[in-house]
């Protein structure tokens, strides 16, 4: 059956990973440490409680630093993406893929991220890189910040909160521009800005364990976020000037919130919270601090330090596109202590009870996606681009080597279609990648069974495995909807799979 709703010719389809989930090979090449080395593999703690999952404390942090090997430590070693990515691109390109998201390590390029000079294996390393897709026909979406900041910057700058990481920062993004030209011309500044909160070890390198108070904790994180939003408005500005025709997008959680009832003061409750979704990317896109949030900072005695200039440059240098993830919906009610309550990576709400939920308690919603995609357009204006996108899951090998993940064709033919409905009335959507195209480890529970892929990589959570990659059935139904732009979106009954 053929989607009555179009997409455009020029739709970029494709997948996304990141380096720190994928690549591995942490400690080879001159790599530094990185935050993503320090995330945990926690078995023992459920993995619903995604607070529990992502924080970092400092027993852990310093645990971390004198661990030496990888059992516990998964990122560290990714899927081999670093030795194997020639392998895994023919797949991508086998499935049609129009571009990949990738993230550069920070640590590859500055290992400590004070150094005078580069280190010129990793840059050789992402050259080769943005060749091969290059090759082969993939137009590289490159992330210059995922999660991968830099140790040595946690230790002895206290992270982003520290004005000099700016700097530091702008001097590894200019020379990743530089070098990459005339391969990339589609650029993320950083990855889900917005995480600062959820989890501010991994998103501003702030061991929250070290201030005196929330006060203090809050101060912290915003001043970091302040200093972030400085550098991605300069990194927009040198990508400009280096290189020509160059696209910078911000990248955000689209975190959609639900009143539960139509009592306004759910409404009311609803509306806080998408109104402080939207401030990451309104002062991305409107160059400015909305109102409210420094209102909020009067009221709570929240001291942002600015230096003189610094508002003129994130109204000078603003995004060319909005960049976002859309995995869940969320729910608000005043009556929140007295419900069901569901958690997911994002946060823990009250259980929507019209919508299905995954084994990671995120709660389903395709239509949710159609939402975001109109709120933001009407909102900004500008170009979106759907960077991450997808569902974790438990996949079974068959006796004869087959995966037949069907809950993750249905997942994406829903929500495809409810993209497609946006584009028909008027959004702008420059392209879709699926989060963890090949299996990855998970951002958050560091799980390499919480499987996002069309292809299998044979792993398991301790790193027992060949690592082979092996196309699930997925794989040739997303190859079908690639190669007729998204206008079939039913697996046909004549198709080989395996």
């Amino acid at each position: 059956m053929k989607n009555k709703y179009k997409f455009p010719e020029n739709f970029l389809w494709g997948g996304a990973i990141a380096a720190n989930q994928a690549e591995g090979a942490w400690n080879i090449d001159g790599k530094g440490m990185s935050v993503a080395d320090i995330a945990k593999y926690k078995p023992n703690i459920d993995i619903k409680d995604y607070k529990s999952q992502w924080h970092v404390g400092i027993k852990d942090f310093k645990e971390a630093m004198n661990a030496e090997e990888d059992t516990f430590y998964p990122k560290r070693r990714g899927i081999d993406f670093y030795n194997r990515y020639r392998e895994d691109i023919a797949l991508f390109k086998e499935m049609g893929f129009k571009t990949l998201r990738v993230s550069i390590a920070w640590t590859r390029i500055f290992p400590k991220g004070i150094e005078e000079e580069p280190n010129e294996k990793g840059l050789q390393f992402y050259e080769n890189l943005f060749k091969e897709l290059r090759v082969n026909g993939i137009e590289p979406l490159v992330t210059l910040s995922h999660y991968e900041m830099p140790i040595y910057l946690v230790n002895n700058y206290d992270g982003w909160v520290s004005r000099e990481v700016i700097d530091m920062f702008i001097k590894y993004s200019k020379v990743c521009f530089k070098r990459y030209k005339d391969l990339v011309k589609y650029w993320l500044t950083f990855n889900e800005i917005d995480s600062v909160f959820r989890h501010a070890f991994t998103t501003v390198g702030v061991l929250e364990e070290k201030y005196k108070s929330k006060r203090e904790t809050e101060e912290a994180i915003y001043q970091a976020l302040h200093h972030q939003f400085v550098a991605a408005s300069l990194a927009t500005k040198y990508c400009h000037e280096i290189i020509q025709d160059s696209q910078v997008g911000c990248m955000v959680t689209k975190t959609l919130t639900y009143a539960e009832t139509c009592n306004p003061d759910d409404v009311i409750l609803a509306q806080r919270d998408n109104r402080n979704n939207s401030m990451y990317s309104d002062v991305q896109v409107f160059g400015e601090y909305p109102i409210h949030i420094k209102r909020y900072w009067e009221k709570n005695n929240i001291n942002i330090k600015m230096l003189e200039g610094d508002e003129d440059i994130l109204k000078q240098y603003t995004a060319d596109f909005v960049a976002f993830s859309y995995y869940m919906s969320m729910v608000q009610s005043i009556n929140a202590e007295k419900r069901e309550k569901v958690g997911g990576n994002l946060v823990t709400g009250v259980k929507n009870p019209y919508l299905p939920t995954s084994e990671w308690g995120w709660q389903i919603d395709s239509k949710g996606l159609r939402i975001a995609l109109i709120d933001l357009y009407d909102r900004y204006r500008k170009p979106l681009w759907i960077v991450e996108n997808g569902v974790g899951a438990y996949d079974t090998v068959e006796n004869d080597g087959s995966i037949n993940d069907d809950y993750r064709i249905e997942y994406f033919k829903n929500h495809f279609e409810q993209i497609a409905i946006a584009i028909d009335e008027g959004v702008e959507c420059m392209g879709y990648t699926s989060w963890g195209c090949i299996d990855i480890i998970s951002a958050s529970t560091s799980q390499m069974s919480k499987r996002y892929g069309f292809i299998y990589v044979d792993q398991d959570d301790m790193g027992n495995g060949t690592k082979n990659r092996v196309k699930k059935k997925s794989f040739y139904w997303y190859k079908n909807v690639i190669a007729t732009n998204g206008e079939v979106l039913d697996l046909p009954t004549n198709m080989v799979v395996g």
